[in-house]
């Protein structure tokens, strides 16, 4: 059922939204890897609903619980269990669209393929399947930040026409987070606040951009054709709930410039290879080059909302759904450590099999 992600660090998601809980497991975790409950926890929190009046009021602490692969607070190498036990589920809000499809949802797709859906809250269709990811991206960060001090940080960018200004190469989560937005630029992040308040009142919702930018990623992550770290950062964004397109470097702008404005020229900085600009993004040929990556997540609207929408029923009857329940007006601000949880993922992974092929000696030459 396409739960399983990764090849070297291995996760595997499971759990409903309106089941007993949710949670994955990794696969490939390094053993000796200091990580405690409360770091992965850092980052749930951040995930989690009902944390401002824009997100969904669905009340979960979604407090995790390590089952296996951790001892005196390292891991040991074996499968590294998480489980978040679903609290707040109110399945009867779900009971009236039982036989029907909410439109832009999962609800018919899943009917044509499986031939059975989890009509309560979109089953593995919601966005709680993600809590796996995010708990097991927390786990890969710190692999990151300790192997190579890499750095991944997320933010949005736009919400709808509101586009704020964002310097990729300064930007931090603290300035992320000091605001429920998660937009560093404070101006446009309350224009942002509005109108996500407004079409919430209006029972509607909004999309937007999701930027990201990664520091300290090693040259040589990646490989040519199938296994591009573009392409696999592709299929990692384009899983999350809600996405709807994915670019890298200067992405579909690009298409703007001539060859000779888009090129990245080399130069040395010491013994070191750098390029002066980086519409590449970190990426050449499939492979980083040791430059910053950074690119950026279409998210569209959020299909759940409180308008009246015309639709079919499981007889095929076309009728009219008035959808009921709690719901976020824009997912962009909890989707945030989910983009740095994927971006994670993907990156140790290919440390990983770097790591296999050339020992330590891809970080005796420091990223930039």
């Amino acid at each position: 059922m396409g739960s399983v992600f990764g090849r070297f660090f291995k996760i595997a998601t499971w759990g409903e939204s309106h089941g007993g809980g949710v949670g994955a497991v990794i696969e490939g975790c390094p053993p000796l890897i200091p990580i405690t409950r409360e770091e992965i926890q850092v980052e749930l929190d951040r995930r989690r609903p009902g944390q401002s009046s824009i997100t969904t009021q669905r009340q979960e602490a979604d407090q995790v619980e390590i089952l296996s692969g951790l001892s005196d607070g390292l891991t040991t190498g074996a499968p590294l269990a998480f489980l978040v036990r679903n609290k707040d589920a109110r399945s009867k809000d779900y009971d009236e669209m039982k036989d029907l499809y909410r439109p832009s949802h999962a609800d018919y797709t899943y009917t044509k393929k499986f031939g059975i859906r989890t009509w309560q809250g979109g089953g593995r269709s919601s966005a709680r399947e993600t809590i796996g990811r995010v708990a097991a991206g927390a786990v890969a960060q710190k692999i990151l930040k300790l192997w190579a001090g890499t750095e991944i940080v997320a933010y949005v960018e736009t919400v709808q026409d509101i586009r704020a200004e964002i310097d990729k190469s300064t930007v931090s989560r603290t300035q992320v987070e000091a605001n429920p937005v998660r937009c560093p630029d404070p101006e446009k992040a309350q224009l942002m606040l509005d109108r996500i308040s407004e079409v919430r009142k209006e029972g509607d919702s909004v999309g937007g951009l999701l930027g990201f930018v990664v520091r300290g990623v090693p040259a040589g992550l990646g490989n040519p054709v199938f296994d591009r770290l573009e392409a696999d950062l592709a299929k990692a964004m384009l899983s999350l709930p809600a996405t709807k397109g994915f670019e890298i470097g200067s992405g579909f702008e690009g298409t703007l410039l001539t060859g000779s404005q888009h090129n990245d020229p080399f130069y040395m900085d010491g013994e070191t290879v750098r390029t002066r600009t980086n519409r590449s993004g970190g990426v050449q040929g499939g492979i980083s080059n040791g430059e910053d990556l950074y690119g950026r997540i279409a998210f569209k609207p959020t299909a759940t909302i409180n308008k009246e929408q015309d639709t079919v029923n499981t007889q095929g009857e076309e009728v009219k759904l008035s959808a009921k329940g709690r719901h976020d007006p824009c997912v962009l601000p909890r989707a945030v450590p989910m983009v740095e949880a994927m971006a994670a993922l993907v990156l140790i992974d290919h440390l990983l099999a770097l790591r296999a092929q050339c020992g330590d000696s891809f970080l005796d030459e420091p990223s930039s």
